[in-house]
């Protein structure tokens, strides 16, 4: 059962798909295979199962009216969060023993901005740190008589959990310019702590860029060469103001990788990204490459605005890398964005491209985070979309067309549905035993069409296998790389129907 004939030829041919079928698609097919075989002789990290996780399952937005979201995983067994407050007047902390636990985890306030003179208005971006055994909270903050004088400050605190004890002042972080700073994030990289912030140079017309120093002997200097290391340019980083700030690190597969924000604080702020080797001098500003493209940014058809200043965490079998951001469900703002109060702490999982760099993808819909389907017998292929037709594809950097939330099946019956993460009430469904993305109409035909019963995996229990919910004995299975709904017998075909989740 499908829709009407008409409709769906128009659904396969339309031109504001995610890509075009045909010779391209074959093209890209052979030249993918190309890369691949230079890869591997080039001795590059590769992507399947040495990088494959399971999936994770969050519920989006984490908390709301929490903007500059920091994540930090101890230990000890707990995840902890701060972040800015919309009264900028205090430092908060919370923790849980699992990520969506800190949607509800008591919050409580481990430091109050002064009444009068220095650290007094402002109190913005704090993150928090373990360092030789002891607690670090970074954050910047104005003053009373200059609300708009920021600079970056520390707290201290002795106490094995940073929710209890006393927070000692450590004061300012001295940099080479006495000038507006903030967003003092910290990382180690071959056994050296390095400080990375942004700051107003001097000489330099606009609002900040990213600077990277050594670490001093306490976590509150530091010491030697400051690295310049972004300077806002693009058109992207520059909207609304010229920006780089937020900055951020994530090591992976021998490079470093350091995301910022860029441009204004509305729905222009998006995601920026420098990367390094981690063998490489890292002061040194050649040794970095800056993306010519934000890798993170507004997304209209998902509904998520301004997603920026962002922090990594892991899930929590630590097997899977997660990016934590803030960003608004709506783009028109009244007034000063700073003075609007609705940014929202968000989760999702960071893939890894066959390349080794980071896929950011797009900012998910609110509510369950999505999924990707791996294939158990093509184990570096992933069903996806393309021109709305469902099929599977190794190295699918368009990472959305690969992602999915499994909700409850349109059918019922104890039923899934699989929808599109980049097309939002999108569902897999089978025409023709077929199958695509199409837009849900509301009929019991599509509902039917789209619906399927999760079973255990036909070639590995490990994974999953879809039957489907009108045509049982049927099940959802890839052949010459297109998903089809077919019975299954031999061992090949089990396999080609049976998916793990990442």
């Amino acid at each position: 059962m499908s829709l009407p004939p008409d409709r769906s030829v128009a659904v396969a041919r339309r031109a504001a798909g995610p890509g075009r079928t045909g010779p391209g698609v074959r093209r890209r097919s052979v030249l993918a295979a190309m890369l691949v075989l230079l890869a591997v002789s080039a001795g590059l990290p590769m992507a399947g199962p040495a990088q494959a996780a399971p999936a994770v399952n969050y519920t989006n937005p984490l908390v709301n009216q929490r903007a500059d979201p920091h994540i930090f995983r101890h230990t000890d067994g707990y995840y902890y969060m701060t972040a800015t407050v919309p009264q900028y007047d205090r430092i908060v902390l919370r923790r849980a023993t699992t990520l969506q636990g800190l949607s509800t985890a008591a919050e409580t306030t481990i430091w109050n901005r002064h009444t009068s003179g220095e650290m007094g208005a402002h109190i913005w971006a704090p993150e928090i740190h373990f360092i030789n055994d002891r607690w670090y909270v970074y954050f910047a903050a104005g003053r009373t008589d200059d609300v708009w004088r920021i600079r970056m400050y520390v707290l201290e605190n002795a106490n094995a959990n940073p929710l209890t004890g006393s927070w000692t002042e450590r004061g300012r972080i001295t940099t080479p310019w006495d000038t507006f700073s903030l967003d003092a994030s910290t990382f180690v990289a071959n056994g050296v702590r390095y400080l990375t912030w942004a700051q107003q140079e001097p000489g330099i017309s606009n609002n900040s860029n990213v600077y990277l120093a050594r670490m001093g002997a306490n976590p509150w200097q530091i010491t030697g060469t400051v690295a310049r290391l972004v300077v806002p340019t693009y058109a992207w980083e520059t909207r609304g103001y010229r920006v780089a700030e937020g900055p951020a690190v994530i090591q992976r597969n021998g490079r470093l990788f350091l995301t910022y924000s860029a441009s204004a604080t509305d729905a222009n702020y998006c995601l920026g990204m420098m990367s390094a080797s981690a063998t490489a001098n890292l002061l040194d500003p050649a040794s970095w490459s800056k993306s010519p493209n934000p890798v993170f940014a507004t997304n209209a058809a998902t509904g998520q605005y301004g997603p920026g200043h962002n922090s990594f965490t892991v899930s929590e079998d630590g097997q899977s890398d997660i990016l934590v951001y803030h960003d608004r469900n709506y783009r028109d703002i009244s007034g000063d964005p700073l003075n609007d109060p609705n940014r929202r702490t968000r989760l999702q999982k960071v893939y890894w491209n066959a390349d080794g760099t980071p896929n950011f993808g797009i900012p998910v819909p609110d509510g369950a985070t999505p999924v990707r389907l791996r294939s158990h017998d093509l184990t570096t292929s992933y069903i996806r979309h393309y021109d709305y037709r469902a099929r599977v594809e190794a190295n699918v950097t368009n990472l959305a067309d690969s992602q999915f939330r499994i909700v409850n099946g349109l059918a019922g019956g104890g039923s899934v549905s699989l929808e599109s993460t980049n097309y939002p009430g999108y569902y897999l469904r089978h025409y023709g035993f077929a199958l695509s993305i199409a837009p849900n109409d509301g009929s019991s035909i599509f509902a039917n069409d789209a619906s399927f019963q999760r079973r255990s995996g036909l070639a590995d229990s490990a994974g999953l296998s879809l039957e489907s919910q009108n045509y049982p004995g049927r099940y959802v299975r890839h052949r010459d790389g297109l998903l089809y709904l077919e019975a299954v017998s031999s061992t090949a075909e089990r396999s080609s129907a049976t998916f793990h989740l990442e």
